[in-house]
């Protein structure tokens, strides 16, 4: 049995004479960094996303990392995120010499809790003298949007800027709008597993605010002016996507609608076959929005039944993976941050219960029906 967690191979057989002849396009023209792939792949997802600019950069995290710089965090500032997430939302608050201040999830979502938000705002304020609150970012899990309805007004009346985290959502839909297009600045990441991928690191910004785009220009390329990269304005990063990459993303873009509808179709084959399996619960959206699917994670009764469905899925050979298994305020790179055990009871029932099964555009009906046999055992 060969069913991939992600199926990569299946798509570069759609378009490989397109990845083929962009990478021979690169390699031609020989600008191997900022070449003109670079402004088209921005043009294009700034189109795409609907924003007056998108600044791409060597990865996601860059992305995120870039967008602080812009907005000047640093030592003292409390930045409001979610625990259950990927370390690098959290990482790059502590990087800048910021504190990360979690907030705990919504139990269906899995997303920032909008009323939890608000709870810990306060608390910062009344209680965190040491501290001042200075902005939001939001992750949009597994790639489905947040409840930007709530946190937006929340973040920008309390005086917090709002970034989205959109590393797993690039193209997802909130209420009509692109999730890219939401907030002060959004960043996606494109490393190969998600929805839209390079083949190897990248990512971008998107942001409407002209200052903040210049600003996210000159700290991608060492703090440079905008008249000599040789005349340094502040600090910056070494932080460019290489040609390369975008010659891929531009091949791939292509495909990405159609994969997003493909998504939906496979995600709602998995709901039908799973309502049939005590004591799992599999993911839902709320009406109005649309998820890009970047995992499709299944909680289960306790962590007893998800070790008994992985074991069965292993004996397979079919893979399945845990996304999160230890929320970040109980991680030792945050030790210092006083979390204990119990501050977070939705972000660590989750982390105990949650399992990923195999998701991309090209998952057949058969493989489903077969993923799911061997979890009903």
């Amino acid at each position: 049995m060969s069913i991939p967690f992600i199926d990569l191979k299946t798509q570069y057989r759609l378009i490989e004479n397109q990845i083929k002849a962009n990478i021979e396009g690169v390699l031609e023209h020989g600008a191997y960094v900022m070449g003109p792939e670079i402004r088209e792949l921005e043009a294009t997802l700034a189109d795409y996303a609907g924003v007056s600019h998108a600044v791409s950069c060597s990865s996601g995290t860059d992305a995120l990392l870039m967008s602080l710089m812009a907005l000047g965090v640093g030592p003292g500032d409390a930045i409001f995120t979610t625990p259950f997430t990927f370390i690098a939302t959290a990482e790059v608050v502590a990087l800048l010499g910021a504190t990360p201040v979690f907030v705990d999830i919504d139990p269906v979502t899995f997303n920032l809790d909008p009323d939890d938000l608000r709870r810990k705002i306060r608390y910062v304020r009344e209680n965190r003298k040491d501290l001042t609150a200075r902005g939001v970012i939001a992750v949009d899990i597994f790639g489905q949007p947040a409840d930007y309805d709530a946190i937006e007004p929340l973040a920008h009346n309390s005086g917090l800027f709002l970034v989205v985290d959109a590393a797993q959502s690039f193209g997802a839909v909130y209420k009509g709008r692109q999730v890219c297009s939401l907030g002060d600045l959004a960043c996606t990441s494109f490393f190969p597993a998600k929805p839209l991928g390079c083949y190897g690191d990248g990512g971008m910004v998107f942001v409407n605010n002209e200052e903040l785009h210049q600003l996210l220009v000159s700290i991608r390329v060492h703090g440079m002016s905008v008249t000599d990269k040789y005349d340094n304005d502040r600090l910056g990063l070494t932080a460019r996507m290489d040609s390369m990459q975008a010659a891929v993303l531009l091949a791939k873009f292509g495909l990405f609608p159609g994969e997003i509808e493909k998504r939906q179709e496979v995600t709602a084959r998995y709901a039908e076959l799973l309502s049939e399996v005590d004591g799992l619960t599999p993911p839902s959206v709320p009406e109005g929005n649309v998820s890009v699917w970047a995992q499709y994670c299944v909680l289960a009764r306790d962590t007893e039944q998800r070790t008994e469905v992985m074991g069965r899925l292993a004996e397979a050979s079919i893979p399945s993976g845990i996304y999160y298994p230890k929320p970040l305020h109980l991680q030792k790179a945050f030790a210092d941050l006083g979390y204990v055990m119990g501050d977070f009871p939705v972000s660590e029932d989750a982390a105990s219960r949650i399992f990923a099964l195999p998701m991309h555009p090209y998952l057949t009906a058969e493989d489903q029906e077969t993923i799911v046999k061997v979890i009903k055992g």
